[in-house]
C-alpha cells in the first residue's frame, strides 16, 4: 500500500485525544503513507474507520495477518515528543503549516521543535551542494542574510555546506529559518551541525514528519525535500552536480506549481552543473537576494518590518481520484511481474497495458517505499 497521487484535502482538526491518536496510529501504520492517509480518510471518515478497513485492503494487496499500528506505540511516540518540549501539528490543524495543505502529498503529522508561527510565513527554499565551494557558501550567506532580513523565512534541510550556510545566515535577519529533519526532529545528522541545530530550535523551528529518535535511511531524504519544496514559495538551488538531491528538491518544486531559481556557475566546475541545467530549461538566474525578491513582488528594502506580497495561492496538483483498492491492484500486479533479474520499464508497461502517467507515480512511491530498485538503462527488479 505505498501511495499514488491523490489532491490533498483538508480535513478538520482532530477533535480528542481519542482522534488525535487515531490519526497517528493510521500515519505509523505498516505501509500508510502521506497520500495513503489522506485517501483513507477521504474514503472512510474518520481515522477509526480507516484504521478498521486496514486488513481488508491489504488483504486486497496481497498481504496477508496485516495490523495497524498499536495503541501503545503511538502512544509512546506522544510520550516522547512531550518529553522533547516537541509540538506535534495535525494536518488541518491552524497551526500547521497551509503551504503545505497545497501539496497532494502533504505530511499528516509534523513534529516542531522551536517557533511554530515561522510555518505559516512566508518563505523560501534554499539547497545546495554538500561540498560546497568557498564561493557557494559566500552566495548561501548571502542569500540567507538578504532574504531573511527582507522577512523571509529561510528553509532547507540542515546538511552540511549550502544548507548549513543558509541557516546559519538566516537566524541573524527578522526572517529566520525552519530545519526540515530527515530523521526524527530529535537526531541530528550530520552530527558537526549539532550547535547549529541548538540554534536553529531557539530561534527558528525544526520540523520532521517522523517518530522522534528515528535515524535517518536513504530513503528518508527524498521525503524530507518534497517538504522544503512544498514549504516554499521559490526554490533556490545554490550548487548542485547534474544528479543529486537539490534537483531532486527542484522537481519537487515544479510539480508543486513553485517557482525554481538557481545560482550560475562555471562550465567547468561538477557543482555548477545542475544549476546550469535548471537556468538552460527556464530556472530563474539568481546574482543576489534582489533577484528572488523582484522575481516574488517584495520590497528589497531591509528596513520593511515584513514582505508585503499580493502572490495568488498556489493550487496543488490536481490528479483524479482513484481509489485505494484500485492503487493496491496495480503495485500488487507491478510487484507480481518483477523479480531479482532487472526487466525493461516499457515493457513493463506493456505487461501491465496501463499508460505511462498511472506507472510512474506508482514506481516511485514503490522505489521510496524499499520495495524496488532502479537500474542502469531505464530496468526495474524486486526488492522484496
Amino acid at each position: 500500500m505505498a501511495d499514488g497521487q491523490l489532491s490533498n484535502p483538508m480535513y478538520p482538526t482532530p477533535q480528542t485525544e481519542d482522534d488525535r491518536l487515531d490519526r497517528l496510529r493510521l500515519v505509523r501504520s505498516r505501509r500508510v503513507g502521506a497520500i495513503t492517509y489522506h485517501r483513507l480518510l477521504a474514503e472512510h471518515g474518520s481515522a477509526g474507520a480507516a484504521l478498521a478497513a486496514l486488513p481488508g485492503i491489504a488483504r486486497a494487496a496481497g498481504v496477508e495477518e496485516y495490523e495497524a499500528c498499536p495503541k501503545g506505540v503511538a502512544q509512546a511516540e506522544l510520550k516522547k515528543g512531550q518529553a522533547l518540549g516537541a509540538t506535534l501539528l495535525f494536518h488541518g490543524a491552524p497551526d500547521y503549516p497551509q503551504a503545505l495543505c497545497e501539496i497532494p502529498d502533504a505530511p499528516p503529522v509534523l513534529w516542531a521543535l522551536g517557533d511554530v508561527t515561522l510555518l505559516n510565513r512566508p518563505a523560501i527554499g534554499m539547497v545546495g551542494a554538500r561540498n560546497a565551494s568557498s564561493l557557494g557558501t559566500r552566495m548561501a550567506r548571502r542569500l540567507g542574510i538578504g532574504l531573511s532580513e527582507a522577512g523571509f523565512t529561510v528553509i532547507s534541510g540542515l546538511a552540511r555546506g549550502i544548507d548549513a550556510a543558509a541557516h546559519d545566515a538566516a537566524l541573524e535577519g527578522q526572517g529566520k529559518t525552519v530545519a526540515v529533519m530527515a530523521g526524527g526532529v530529535d537526531v541530528i545528522y550530520p552530527p558537526e551541525n549539532a550547535a547549529l541545530s541548538a540554534a536553529i530550535a531557539a530561534a527558528g523551528c525544526r520540523i520532521s514528519e517522523h517518530p522522534p529518535g528515528l535515524e535517518p535511511q536513504a530513503r528518508h531524504f527524498p521525503l524530507r525535500n518534497r517538504i522544503v519544496a512544498g514549504l516554499s514559495r521559490a526554490v533556490i538551488v545554490v550548487e548542485a552536480a547534474s544528479k543529486s538531491g537539490s534537483l531532486i528538491t527542484a522537481k519537487a518544486a515544479l510539480d508543486y506549481g513553485r517557482e525554481v531559481m538557481a545560482v550560475p556557475g562555471h562550465p567547468f566546475d561538477a557543482r555548477a552543473s545542475g544549476c546550469n541545467v535548471l537556468i538552460r530549461d527556464g530556472a530563474l538566474l539568481v546574482r543576489g537576494p534582489h533577484d528572488v525578491l523582484e522575481a516574488l513582488g517584495a520590497p528589497s528594502s531591509s528596513a520593511t518590518p515584513e514582505p508585503q506580497m499580493h502572490l495568488p495561492p498556489l493550487p496543488g496538483p490536481q490528479a483524479p481520484h482513484r481509489p485505494l483498492k484500485d492503487v493496491a491492484l496495480l503495485h500488487s500486479m507491478i510487484l507480481s511481474r518483477l523479480g531479482p533479474s532487472p526487466l525493461a520499464e516499457d515493457q513493463l508497461l506493456r505487461d501491465l497495458n496501463v499508460s505511462s502517467a498511472q506507472l510512474a507515480p506508482e514506481l516511485l512511491n514503490l522505489e521510496l517505499d524499499g520495495r524496488i530498485a532502479r537500474q542502469p538503462g531505464g530496468l526495474l527488479s524486486r526488492l522484496d
